[in-house]
């Protein structure tokens, strides 16, 4: 039996974009420009990024015109966007990540783990999940999920290449990422790559920024500084 052709190398972006409270267009196009300026096959996106991190930001609707901006950038440069919304799904709210390609918006995972306040809210997810893209597996989190071992571990058991999330972090969380993920890299011999919200438009006004990319081996490639706009690329091998 012939051996498996290697995966081509994957550049990955990590994007901080200027974000508002339930300016589901005006993230919207803030995205897309993203798409546009990483020149990156996948660019990852914050916690709710399409709402910002807001708890009293409505839902999102994936019919919604305004998403159609994100939808056009990854046709142009194709690109696959993993956004975070709001969405309600059978009656019940949850916290998603949304794939964008040039086919439209698909929810591909619900966080597993909530934190006690968006509890309130929003539901857990059912389980672990990844996306393929060019033969590369993309484990998917959000945020508190990747502080669980539950959660890695469960996402790690899927045969992934990556450990992919969108986050929200002050300082304070942010040091506790950054001590944290090289150690899940190097245990489970995967790229790690967290993008996180920065800037004032959220429930958080300290938000920490600092999106990165750790290697499999749990040595840093890339990191943001903790500005709105930011965007850092990275090429897996």
């Amino acid at each position: 039996m012939d051996a498996p052709s290697p995966k081509p190398p994957l550049t990955i972006a990590l994007a901080q974009p200027d974000l508002r409270p339930g300016d589901v267009a005006g993230n919207a196009a803030a995205h897309a420009a993203a798409v546009r300026a990483a020149g990156a096959r996948v660019v990852v996106f914050p916690e709710l990024s399409l709402s910002s991190y807001a708890m009293a930001a409505p839902t999102v609707s994936l019919e919604d015109p305004a998403l159609e901006a994100i939808v056009e950038a990854c046709e142009e440069t194709g690109t696959v966007a993993l956004a975070g919304a709001p969405l309600l799904e059978g009656g019940r709210e949850y916290i998603a990540t949304v794939r964008f390609d040039a086919d439209g918006p698909v929810p591909v995972y619900r966080k597993m783990f909530p934190g006690e306040a968006e509890l309130e809210r929003f539901a857990p997810g059912g389980g672990a999940a990844a996306v393929e893209v060019d033969g590369w597996r993309l484990g998917l989190a959000v945020c508190r999920d990747s502080g669980l071992d539950a959660h890695i571990e469960a996402t790690a058991a899927l045969g992934v290449d990556a450990y992919v999330g969108g986050n929200l972090h002050d300082p304070e969380g942010a040091a506790r990422r950054d001590a944290r993920m090289p150690k899940l890299a190097a245990a489970h011999g995967l790229w790690v790559a967290m993008c996180c919200f920065a800037g004032p438009g959220s429930d958080y006004p300290d938000a920490s920024g600092g999106s990165a990319v750790w290697a499999p081996d749990g040595s840093l490639v890339a990191q943001a500084d903790d500005r709105p706009g930011r965007i850092v690329t990275a090429v897996l091998t």
